[in-house]
């Protein structure tokens, strides 16, 4: 799923080697924390956010397929993974 992911947001951006996706593993639940270069950003989360929308949907989409529970966060620069 990190790999999905990452693969999604890396076509969107004009930085993909500042992509980084983070995946941490709790009972069954993961959840993916993305963090992209500062003029990225904008892109990734899209007019009215439709784009990281898009992403969530998609990822859960395949999480359901795989009977397993996903969590998608966008972090800002400042914040730490």
């Amino acid at each position: 799923m990190k790999e999905f992911i990452e693969y999604l947001v890396k076509q969107l951006v004009n930085k993909p080697d500042e992509v980084e996706v983070d995946e941490t593993a709790d009972n069954g639940s993961f959840a993916y924390k993305i963090k992209v270069a500062n003029e990225d950003m904008g892109i990734v989360i899209g007019k009215e956010g439709k784009n990281i929308k898009s992403i969530r949907n998609l990822a859960k989409s395949k999480a359901i397929k795989e009977n397993i529970r996903i969590n998608i966060e966008l972090l800002e620069t400042s914040e730490v993974m």
